[in-house]
């Protein structure tokens, strides 16, 4: 059985020493620990140990377990890709959207969260590396989807930074590469636009986060070195 507290010790003594390594403070490194797929019994024993912030990546699992922790203190973030017509299940139920691609999207969960007077933080996802298997705007693109999601008006949909996945099984420099790639976009982003909350970057998993974490992650995504690996069939 996975010893989930230990194991978040130890994320958490990784994360501090990469920070320190990098000159930073630990402090301004947020874990998500990513659930999916993983029991609520699994949630509760990080949640014992002091974690608040997980990631869910589809609607239905997720909403089964927002539901099983609505009376305690948890911020949940989805970091799959979201499709419109599920966008309505987002605002009041998530405080994060890490997926954020289109302005589509962002429109339907305006509408959403302004029905639900909640405000949604959202992250671009941005496909750094061109990998046709991921989602996420190009590189590119960026700047055209932040002219047309400024246009839109967004009031409920605050636009807080980005997000990366970087390339599987990379040799440290090509990941470090891949996520300084991403630092830089958001600095001309913020150079380039009034977005004075543009300032999170969401990058690093499992196997790459200490990587992420030198080259600015202000939130990494880590799940199998804190729960294990994925259960498929679990849920409760």
């Amino acid at each position: 059985m996975t010893d989930v507290t230990a194991n978040l010790a130890r994320v958490r003594a990784a994360i501090a020493d990469a920070a320190a390594a990098a000159g930073r403070d630990p402090e301004t490194i947020r874990l998500i620990a990513v659930s999916k797929t993983h029991p609520v019994s699994a949630l509760a024993a990080a949640h014992a140990a002091g974690q608040r912030a997980f990631g869910e990546s589809t609607v239905q699992e997720a909403l089964h377990k927002i539901a099983h922790f609505a009376e305690r203190d948890v911020e949940w973030h989805f970091i799959g890709h979201l499709q419109s017509n599920k966008a309505k299940f987002v605002p009041g139920n998530f405080a994060w959207l890490h997926s954020l691609d289109s302005p589509k999207l962002a429109e339907r969960l305006e509408r959403f969260a302004q029905t639900a007077d909640v405000t949604l933080h959202a992250l671009i996802e941005v496909n750094v590396t061109g990998d046709p298997r991921k989602h996420g705007v190009a590189p590119d693109d960026l700047a055209s989807l932040l002219d047309a999601l400024l246009a839109a008006g967004l009031r409920h949909v605050r636009l807080r930074g980005l997000m990366t996945i970087g390339p599987y099984g990379a040799a440290e420099r090509d990941l470090r590469a891949a996520f300084a790639a991403l630092r830089v976009l958001a600095e001309r982003m913020r150079e380039r636009y009034p977005l004075p909350d543009f300032t999170e970057l969401s990058m690093g998993m499992s196997g790459d986060y200490v990587e992420a974490i030198k080259e600015g992650a202000t939130m990494v995504r880590i799940g199998s070195a804190i729960f294990g690996a994925r259960d498929y069939g679990a849920r409760a």
